[in-house]
């Protein structure tokens, strides 16, 4: 009898890919490695990207702030007006000064 595959996915995955618990359903030992590898790789190479680009960061958080606050009946149309709107190249470029200055805020704490 072959042995059974074991599950290691990568952290914050644990829960996927079982039908049920110690089942690894279709996949073969092989298989379900190669899968956490490219999860793991992917992963990691969104985390990079999102630090090469903090604006997105501004954009999700700035969207959600704003979702929040306001509670639109029409979510879609309220997005829509959100992403097109003109003064928001300029709201970002706000944020990520403010987050530039809260940054270096904490590297001269952190000195102290």
């Amino acid at each position: 009898m072959a042995d059974k595959p074991q599950h290691q996915p990568p952290h914050g995955m644990e829960p996927y890919d079982l039908s049920r618990q110690d089942d690894l359903g279709a996949l073969s030992q092989e298989q379900q490695e190669k899968l956490n590898k490219f999860k793991t790789k992917t992963r990691l190479e969104n985390e990079r990207y999102l630090r090469d680009h903090p604006e997105v960061e501004c954009l999700v958080a700035g969207f959600l702030s704003d979702v929040l606050r306001n509670r639109p009946e029409n979510i879609k149309d309220f997005a829509a007006d959100y992403f097109t709107d003109e003064k928001l190249p300029d709201m970002l470029e706000s944020q990520l000064q403010e987050r530039q200055h809260k940054f270096k805020q904490n590297r001269v704490l952190q000195k102290l």
